[in-house]
């Protein structure tokens, strides 16, 4: 496992933008900044123009303006490259999500008792104080198509493994190794983004978070830590387009055809790591 090293940061952000409100982008920024804590945050637009770029610096971000939209993974490795040299854990964080000034203390100091872990996501709430269960298994086709496909009557035929594939039938109340983070706040250990790598670039939208999940998940613990929250927007953009919905099939064939369709021992392996942890 990897030592924690003296940085001139103890964490970095990195937050992606696409056109986003201001006022949130704000928010988002703020809840890092005001950590009390050696924190950065970088800011990548994909926006068209730069209508951001006041905002972001007026919050105390860096701010890069991207030349072309170039997706979400690629636009945060433009960071997180950065990052991984200079921080001790990354922060990978959407433009709709904010937190109170010591969560990320707590997950600072969670990380550095637990060296085995790799990667931790807090417990993530709607802006009305509902749970978000982003939580689950690595998944195989089946699962993304009952998900997204089955509709009403598919998810009453199929309930059994769709809370399977989504952890319902576990006590999330609790710290527990999970396989699949949701990329909308992912804490990560920066020397292992320096030992793994980063985003795979071939993903310009979805799955990208599920493939860097699954690299650490070999050699490091994945761990859902609810004893601290942040809110999350969430809107579920490919429910609501069909071109983003374009871009999420598009990943699916890109992440099966790299890990396997249905042979997949790796997956299988890693699925089973769903247990409390354990002091």
């Amino acid at each position: 496992m990897l030592a924690n090293e003296a940085k001139p940061y103890q964490i970095c952000s990195s937050i992606v933008l696409f056109e986003n409100d201001p006022a949130e982008v704000t928010a988002a920024i703020r809840s890092v900044l005001d950590a009390p804590m050696r924190t950065a945050c970088t800011v990548i637009d994909n926006s068209p123009t730069c209508s951001l770029r006041q905002c972001v610096l007026n919050a105390g971000a860096q701010y890069i303006h991207s030349a072309e939209n170039v997706g979400f993974g690629a636009a945060h490795n433009i960071a997180l490259k950065t990052h991984i040299g200079v921080s001790e854990f990354s922060l990978i964080q959407n433009p709709d999500v904010e937190f109170s000034a010591d969560t990320l203390s707590a997950l600072y100091e969670f990380m550095l008792n637990r060296p085995e872990v790799g990667l931790v996501m807090p417990g993530i709430l709607y802006p009305d104080g509902t749970e978000q269960r982003l939580c689950k298994r690595l998944p195989g086709p089946i699962d993304l198509i009952l998900r997204r496909f089955s509709g009403p009557i598919g998810r009453v035929l199929f309930r059994g493994q769709l809370k399977r594939y989504e952890l319902a039938h576990l006590d999330m109340g609790i710290p527990r190794e999970v396989p699949c983070l949701s990329g909308c706040f992912m804490f990560i250990r920066s020397a292992v983004l320096r030992e793994i790598g980063c985003f795979d670039e071939r993903y310009f939208m979805y799955m990208e978070d599920v493939d860097l999940c699954r690299r650490i998940g070999v050699n490091y613990k994945t761990v859902f830590y609810p004893n601290v929250s942040v809110t999350h927007g969430y809107r579920k953009g490919s429910y609501r387009t069909s071109k983003l919905m374009k871009y999420h099939i598009q990943s699916a064939i890109r992440y099966f055809g790299k890990w396997g369709w249905l042979w997949d021992p790796v997956r299988k392996d890693l699925n089973h790591r769903t247990g409390p942890l354990v002091s």
